[in-house]
């Protein structure tokens, strides 16, 4: 098997965040929430906010849409109470699968910018659609006058070659390192680290998710060579995106010029956009922008353990790194053991042993607790996704851990209806073809090295 980047760091960290971790501790998300489902819930679409007036006939078309009303109702206020952000309406929303579709949306999204792009990577290295490499086509359009602005996370990226962002930086390209490795800088922090997945075109459509800029995701790694073997030995990267078109795009705008500043970036480097994305559909987005220890740092996490704790029906789980909070674990056994359909798809090998034994160290109570757990088995599973009750989605780069709550920036997108709730439940049903159920009778009599091991790493699992 070959070795995978994009975590490695994460163990070579490990002993001088253990050092430190006593400073961090984790928010908590006080229970329970009793919103005001009469309440005013704040809707913005492209010229602003909306009336109530208009605001309440926006919920009241996506409620008409829905197959349980109370159930999206209910969802909306709870967003409304934890989120800190106003959703969005008159946005598209398409769900792009795995490297194929991510990377064909990518490189248009660049081939068709007129005025500007910028880009926010965890891993970003050279990598090819089709005949076309990204640096070769990113120098392209900056030729054309795109203005180019690149963030990468200083550890995510600690693989690619630093002549790679020399190039682009000399070719007139602006490009930063998020918190760079150099103690002798303003910005060292080991452990915070930029985990976005961001690309954004002229302010008018954005793709956000858990797809790097990586060649993992490529039908077979990079090569100038054509040894045949190597593609053959490279295993599928599994994840999803999402391409979004309209107002939520503005807010995605936002954070990544506030990122950048952060971080020193010139301040030249950013666009001016004198208006908001206009209306491209009817699908209603909350863009939830968290930071390590900032002032948006517990804002996805409320919003998920809210969602999950609120959930009357179904929640389905699409995690690539499993390695909940002690909140995040009760809410789920909760849900379960009132009835709620909880099911978990989980990787059943991983680019970080670790963090695998930490998931598997949770199975047997999410097991006793009636929780349905599947594991992939053809590839690396690499998706954040989770659906409640089938109206309210998360899909964004935040992993269902710890680190995701404590050290990483992240973005996530919150879809409410059921047009993509629905949507990705299907992709659900159809994953699990691919996945084997867990059985409590047979994983009670696994090996008892592996629960060894499980319980070692379930030590370190806040820092994984």
């Amino acid at each position: 098997m070959r070795s995978y980047p994009t975590r490695q760091p994460r163990l070579c960290a490990l002993l001088p965040a253990a050092l430190l971790f006593g400073c961090v501790q984790l928010p908590s998300i006080p229970e329970p929430l009793t919103p005001d489902a009469a309440g005013q819930v704040d809707v913005n679409g492209a010229r602003g906010a909306l009336s109530q007036r208009a605001a309440d006939a926006v919920l009241k078309r996506l409620a008409a849409q829905s197959p349980d009303a109370s159930a999206l109702e209910r969802h909306i206020a709870v967003e409304q109470v934890v989120a800190g952000a106003p959703l969005y309406t008159g946005n598209r929303v398409t769900i792009l699968r795995d490297g194929a579709d991510s990377f064909s949306a990518i490189f248009a999204a660049i081939h068709a910018a007129r005025r500007y792009l910028y880009l926010e990577y965890y891993t970003l290295e050279e990598i090819q659609n089709g005949n076309e490499r990204l640096s070769e086509l990113l120098i392209a359009r900056h030729q054309a006058g795109v203005r180019i602005t690149v963030m990468y996370d200083s550890v995510g990226s600690i693989s690619t070659p630093r002549e790679y962002f020399d190039r682009l930086a000399a070719a007139g390209i602006r490009v930063q390192a998020f918190n760079p490795l150099n103690p002798l800088t303003r910005h060292f922090a080991i452990n915070d680290r930029d985990h976005r997945k961001l690309l954004l075109a002229d302010g008018q459509v954005a793709i956000i998710g858990g797809v790097n800029l990586s060649a993992d995701y490529e039908s077979a790694p990079f090569s100038s060579s054509s040894d045949s073997r190597a593609k053959q030995s490279h295993e599928p990267w599994h994840d999803t995106d999402l391409k979004l078109e309209g107002p939520a795009v503005g807010e995605l705008k936002q954070l990544f010029d506030e990122h950048w500043r952060q971080q020193g970036g010139a301040g030249e480097a950013l666009a001016n956009d004198s208006e908001q994305p206009g209306a491209q559909g009817d699908q209603v987005v909350r863009i939830i922008g968290s930071e390590a220890g900032g002032r948006l740092s517990p804002r996805y996490y409320a919003t998920l353990l809210s969602s999950i704790r609120s959930a009357e029906a179904s929640i389905d789980v699409t995690a690539a790194y499993f390695a909940p909070t002690r909140q995040e674990s009760q809410a789920l056994l909760r849900a379960a053991r009132r009835g709620v359909h909880v099911r978990l798809l989980l990787p059943s090998h991983s680019d970080s042993f670790p963090v695998l034994a930490v998931q598997r160290s949770h199975y047997h109570s999410m097991l006793r607790a009636g929780v349905q757990i599947y594991e992939r088995q053809d590839g690396i599973l690499h998706s954040k996704i989770v659906v409640t009750d089938g109206v309210w989605s998360i899909v964004g780069s935040s992993n269902f851990d710890h680190r995701s709550v404590l050290f990483n920036d992240e973005i996530d997108a919150v879809v409410i209806g059921s047009q993509t709730g629905s949507s990705l439940e299907q992709f659900f049903q159809q994953d699990l073809a691919h996945a084997q159920r867990i059985d409590a009778q047979s994983w009670n009599q696994r090996p008892f090295r592996e629960r060894v091991r499980e319980r070692f790493w379930r030590l370190w699992e806040a820092l994984l």
